[in-house]
């Protein structure tokens, strides 16, 4: 008997040491492993640094253009104020989604609340880099007589999402979250209005399709990050209903997509037309960040459709998400490229 048993321990180590290594720790949501987690999240940090830091420079190096003021300031606080809007729209979006999926657990409270202070602050920067441009303008001696930057177009605009992001964080802390679906909604006007002034030709259509690019983006890239942080959170308790909403946002995603894209193109040639396409892509700043942007959101279509094949095809469905979270660190880089593009330069047309 004590034999058998000194035998038996003294085999132990040797059949640990048998049995095979422990396989990649992959969760039951499908995620990727935490380096390459670790990897997509320094991406996005890197992405959203550099772009204000290096992209005006970098663009407007060897053109004609002139350097617009603050223009790394201005690209690194209207992108925090599109990435604060996608945020908050993609949760209110992903939450009306799940309203017909059966067995979807509650949501507790996001991170809309937050975004929305954020969105607040960098919206009131934008208020007093734009006021410290009027006082420069004022006191240069051009015989401009400027009234500040609250009596201004963009002034007031800016205001009014100044005070629609403080109007959506009280919302998202309402008995009634989807309630700032309608500050939301006022901010991507304003947006719309801004970007076009009232001098240039059809201004008005383009607002219209402002207004539906920026709808079209923010749904998408705020309801992937939505989506994504409800499956990481249902990755044991309800993963067939994160599934479920997994594949319905894929399915509307394309909708997105084909919005994006359509008023992205319309627009572009309404800035650049067709005749002045192959000089001004090259030998203005706007044109070679549109270049960029064009180029990342290829790459996000790419791993947008990896992602939805892999949905239909994988006996795991939530094997999506590994394309999926590095479609939504491209998409901070797309981000970041938007708003850099609304510090630049417009190219101008003869």
């Amino acid at each position: 008997m004590g034999s058998t048993r000194t035998k038996t321990a003294a085999a132990g180590p040797a059949a640990q040491a048998a049995l095979p290594a422990p396989a990649s720790p992959v969760d039951a949501a499908g995620r990727a492993p935490r380096p390459t987690r670790a990897v997509l999240f320094l991406v996005l940090v890197i992405a959203a640094g550099l772009v204000p830091l290096l992209g005006p420079a970098v663009a407007l190096r060897g053109t004609s253009d002139a350097s617009a003021p603050a223009a790394g300031l201005v690209t690194a606080l209207r992108g925090v104020v599109f990435a604060a809007l996608s945020v908050q729209a993609g949760e209110v979006y992903v939450r009306w989604l799940g309203r017909r999926i059966p067995g979807l657990p509650g949501v507790s409270r996001g991170w809309s609340f937050y975004a929305a202070g954020v969105g607040a602050a960098a919206a009131a920067g934008l208020v007093a880099v734009m006021n410290s441009a009027d006082l420069v303008t004022r006191h240069t001696g051009d015989g401009i007589a400027a009234s500040g930057v609250y009596g201004t177009r963009d002034g007031m605009l800016a205001l009014l999402e100044v005070n629609a992001f403080v109007a959506a964080g009280l919302c998202a802390r309402s008995r009634r979250p989807g309630t700032q679906a309608i500050p939301l909604a006022v901010i991507v006007f304003a947006e719309a209005l801004r970007a076009h002034s009232p001098y240039e030709d059809w201004p008005l259509l383009g607002s219209g399709l402002t207004l539906v690019h920026l709808t079209c983006a923010a749904l998408w890239a705020g309801g992937l990050l939505a989506v994504l942080r409800r499956l990481r959170r249902w990755r044991t308790t309800a993963p067939a209903a994160g599934a479920a909403l997994l594949a319905r946002y894929a399915r509307l995603a394309s909708l997105l997509l084909a919005g994006v894209t359509a008023t992205g193109i319309v627009s572009s040639l309404r800035r650049i037309p067709p005749h002045w396409i192959e000089l001004q892509l090259l030998t203005t700043a706007y044109g070679r960040v549109l270049i960029a942007k064009l180029l990342v959101v290829a790459a996000v279509c790419a791993l947008a459709l990896l992602a939805r094949r892999r949905l239909r095809r994988s006996p795991d469905p939530l094997s999506a998400t590994e394309p999926a979270h590095a479609e939504l660190a491209a998409l901070a880089v797309v981000v970041a490229l938007s708003a850099l593009l609304t510090a630049v330069p417009l190219p101008i047309n003869w």
